[in-house]
């Protein structure tokens, strides 16, 4: 709980930096993510869902994935994938959404999370 909490402060205290990543180092940092996940013409499920056009796309929406049932969850309380959720979610996968599948631990790094979000702001819905 604590570990959560200062975590959250950190990413709260580091919110004006989160709109400003950089997308260039996003893409160093989201190799950590690609043998799970695809992003880019074409990208297809993998044992995560492709992530073209997360932000602003509503959460366990990807067609042909099969999400946790805590993902469905959050899809039917309306949650949508904004930066804030994203961050949050990065920083610590199993606290922020308990039940999800992703087997991630998380970035630590605030700069590495706004860097990532910047990334994948570069990669629309196809």
């Amino acid at each position: 709980m604590r570990k959560s909490l200062t975590v959250a402060l950190c990413l709260f205290a580091a919110s004006p930096a989160l709109a400003d990543g950089n997308a260039d180092a996003g893409g160093i940092v989201f190799k950590k993510c690609a043998a799970c996940h695809a992003v880019g013409p074409g990208a297809k499920n993998k044992v995560g869902p492709e992530l073209n056009g997360i932000l602003g796309r509503k959460v366990a929406a990807v067609d042909g994935f099969n999400y946790s049932p805590a993902f469905k969850t959050k899809a039917e309380e309306g949650w949508s994938w904004d930066e804030t959720h994203l961050s949050e979610y990065l920083a610590n996968p199993k606290a922020y959404i308990k039940g999800t599948k992703m087997a991630f631990p998380g970035l630590k790094k605030p700069e590495e999370i706004s860097d990532i979000i910047a990334y994948l702001k570069t990669f629309p819905a196809e």
